[in-house]
């Protein structure tokens, strides 16, 4: 299976239970893989037939950042679907980290892997 990849896209955002996290903006980081059929575009060198990274990073990036959000369980489901009926991705997996979440952590995070049958 091809797979476009997207490794440490870092967001801004309001994110969090407690009511201090609603009042300032804290970072996540976000990894996907993709599943994609990359033969077309390697065959053609089109930019047209592919994924492209940016565009799906730059919607992930205004999809996270449009309403505060209490859970990054709630991110993972809404990046998943996003991609999946967005830009016709058929498999997706979404780790979702958040930097500082513990005192004891680097990170916390969730990992989830979506796709149709």
């Amino acid at each position: 299976m091809d797979k476009v990849l997207i490794r440490g896209l870092k967001i801004e955002t309001v994110i969090g239970i407690y009511e201090w996290e609603k009042q300032i903006h804290q970072t996540l980081l976000l990894d996907l893989d993709m599943a994609w059929d990359n033969r077309l575009a390697a065959a053609s060198d089109a930019y047209e037939n592919a994924l492209c990274y940016e565009t799906v990073s730059n919607r992930l990036t205004a999809l996270i950042t449009e309403k505060p959000i209490e859970l990054i369980e709630t991110v993972a489901e809404r990046v998943a679907h996003c991609v999946m009926t967005e830009f016709n991705v058929l498999w997706v997996k979404v780790k979702v980290m958040k930097p500082g979440a513990v005192p004891t952590a680097v990170a916390v995070g969730v990992e989830i892997e979506r796709g149709h049958a």
